[in-house]
């Protein structure tokens, strides 16, 4: 067995009918799937969206709605619902399900995190399927593009998996758009995301998702540093959540960075909300990036914003402006003024094992669309 825990995610388009409702058909032939690779042997994990869709119908809209409040009702209403379709068909096979609902904040907080990781670890150790989703019915600003697809991949780097599949309409990245461009060819691997292949993935996906390939690539980003391969295929046929984990012949492959970063550095770079920003000289900026070392006091040029000590900051290098990385902070910003001003104060304000250098191409797909 190459692999032997496995994230999948499936998108609302590859859960609805026509008309945007879900589907229980295309639901049933997800779950069916799932509970055969169970049994097989393998540890698995649905992020599924569709809360919305499974929903909106029941509360008497006609379509799939855009205002926030609508969104949220209808995801109410529809994430018992999609639950129970999941939940019914795995039990005809004798398989428990569990349902998470993870918020933005249960990765940036460090006990939340750690937390949600003990209970994923318990379930996939008891030999449950846990199924989670957005909490689309309290957050707001995590409605938004590609929100499940960033989440399957940070649970996917959360559990240390073996395999990220990211299931859509689509079978892979290709070089342009392939409904408009016959020339257009689909790439099979990918040793490492760049700029070419940002530039390479399109926009939004279709009406009833909110994915498009743009959101995959920073998917495969999060997995992919993290020491998680991902492979994007398309739903579409019979046996693709088989044949993703078996075979891998009709997607496009993202091979996993060999020096993957420890849970620490993962929570550090994708996940830790930053308090507050440095500038740091060249040298200084080399140091962290270049040559493995601590950040000093006497490497300070500015500081902005309000945090205290052990807050998160992010860090740029001031010659450049271009931001490097993160770091967990000795010094709050009134003890690191005093230090500006008097010149006097010595000793390190970021250690190295509180810190990760981020690339211009991470920090490109770790921003807003």
């Amino acid at each position: 067995m190459k692999y032997k825990r496995i994230v999948f995610k499936v998108g609302t388009s590859s859960l609805t009918n026509r008309d945007g409702k879900l589907s229980s058909s295309k639901v049933k032939a997800i779950t069916n799937q799932l509970a055969m690779l169970h049994e097989k042997g393998y540890e698995v994990i649905l992020v599924s969206s569709g809360a919305i869709a499974a929903g909106f119908g029941s509360l008497g809209f006609k379509k799939r709605p855009t205002k926030i409040a609508d969104k949220q009702a209808s995801a109410a209403v529809g994430q018992g619902l999609l639950l129970e379709e999941y939940t019914t068909n795995l039990m005809l096979r004798q398989i428990v399900s569990a349902q998470i609902l993870l918020t933005q904040d249960d990765f940036a907080d460090m006990r939340r995190y750690k937390n949600a990781h003990q209970s994923l670890t318990v379930l996939l150790n008891r030999g449950a399927i846990p199924i989670i989703n957005e909490n689309d019915t309290v957050s707001i600003e995590e409605l938004k593009i590609g929100d499940n697809d960033t989440l399957s991949a940070q649970v996917a780097a959360m559990v240390q998996a073996d395999l990220l599949v990211l299931l859509t309409d689509v079978d892979g990245l290709y070089t342009g758009n392939p409904t408009s461009d016959p020339s257009a060819e689909r790439l099979t691997k990918i040793e490492q995301i760049n700029q070419e292949i940002i530039n390479m993935a399109g926009g939004a996906g279709s009406a009833n998702g909110t994915g498009g390939m743009l959101t995959k690539i920073k998917a495969a980003t999060i997995a992919t540093e993290s020491g998680v391969p991902v492979y994007i295929c398309s739903s579409l046929k019979a046996d693709c959540m088989i044949e993703a984990t078996e075979k891998q012949s009709d997607g496009s492959f993202f091979v996993a960075q060999r020096k993957g970063l420890r849970t620490q550095k993962q929570w550090l770079a994708f996940h830790a909300k930053s308090q507050g920003s440095i500038w740091v000289d060249t040298g200084a900026a080399e140091a962290l990036t270049k040559n493995g070392k601590s950040l000093l006091l006497s490497g300070v040029i500015e500081v902005e914003g309000q945090f205290s000590y052990q807050d998160i900051v992010t860090v740029y290098n001031n010659e450049t402006g271009q931001s490097i990385g993160k770091g967990r902070v000795q010094f709050g910003t009134s003890a690191i003024k005093d230090f500006l001003q008097s010149k006097k104060a010595k000793g390190v304000l970021i250690h190295r094992d509180d810190w990760i250098s981020i690339t211009p191409e991470i920090q490109l797909l770790l921003t807003e669309f």
